[in-house]
């Protein structure tokens, strides 16, 4: 009995000891965070992403679909075919549409408008896999890549957009689920990491800037380029909600709030995460 007493007391000690790590534990973890970010930057010039790109511009325009027209004609909100600086005001309210979209969902209407698509086909399977590769992520790739070093200028003037943007705000800050999470949980503090992965502060400007401007980015850990559609999945996923549905009215306004918050901003993706 004393020595299994001893041994929970030990365990104990040791437990307290990482609760009350020194400063100087702390100051290494900034640092090996640090250089993790340096890491990241280095890994710029041989981003991967590329791939994905190139594969996108090429299906961009290649005639495809029922109606075997090419995607070239749609508008991504500056005119028919015009890509260059288009993703860096999306979400947008298109009254073609009539309907708030961000980029992904309106490569979806164009599906199907333009080349003859049914909805359910050009929805299906948004995100990839190393053995099943996504139209949808290769086509965003590129399209967000021709809005590289634009700044973000999401316009809230058509009140639809601003109805979006108020929704998009309630959802980031709801708590639910089987851990009483929202978005703003992990995502409303300065300073904040899971292990050494720094959460941006979403609720102030340069926070969402940062947060934002680099999705897209290629995940070193899945060995693909993931979308912002992605990320949002993702991060209901990680708050145990349940699963938000690709294109719903609830990711683009949850998009519409973030985007516009980093407006200002440069855009930098598709970037290179972990």
């Amino acid at each position: 009995m004393i020595t299994m007493l001893r041994a929970a007391l030990a365990a104990t000690a040791v437990a307290l000891g990482g609760m009350l790590a020194s400063p100087a534990t702390y100051a290494q973890a900034g640092s090996a965070a640090d250089e993790i970010e340096k890491y990241r930057q280095a890994l710029q010039d041989g981003n991967p992403a590329e791939l994905w790109e190139a594969r996108g511009e090429d299906l961009w325009k290649k005639p495809g679909g029922p109606k075997n027209a090419s995607l070239e004609r749609c508008d991504l909100g500056r005119g028919p075919g015009v890509v260059k600086g288009a993703y860096a005001e999306l979400p947008k309210f298109f009254a073609d549409a009539g309907r708030v979209m961000d980029l992904e969902t309106r490569l979806v209407w164009c599906r199907v408008n333009l080349q003859g698509m049914t909805e359910a086909d050009a929805r299906r399977s948004p995100f990839g896999s190393p053995e099943r590769k996504s139209d949808n992520e290769a086509l965003t790739a590129w399209i967000t890549s021709e809005s590289k070093g634009v700044a973000m200028a999401v316009s809230l003037d058509h009140p639809k957009m601003r109805e979006a943007y108020d929704v998009g705000r309630a959802i980031f800050f709801f708590r639910g689920g089987p851990h009483d999470f929202a978005c703003s949980t992990c995502h409303s503090e300065d300073g904040k990491r899971i292990r050494l992965q720094d959460l941006p502060n979403l609720t102030v400007k340069s926070g969402a800037q940062r947060g934002y401007t680099t999705w897209p980015a290629y995940r070193v850990s899945q060995g693909e380029l993931r979308t912002f559609q992605w990320r949002l999945n993702d991060c209901f996923r990680q708050q145990r909600f349940p699963e938000i549905e690709f294109g719903s009215p609830a990711s683009i306004a949850l998009t519409t709030f973030l985007a516009y918050n980093a407006n200002g901003a440069p855009f930098a993706a598709p970037a290179i995460k972990r």
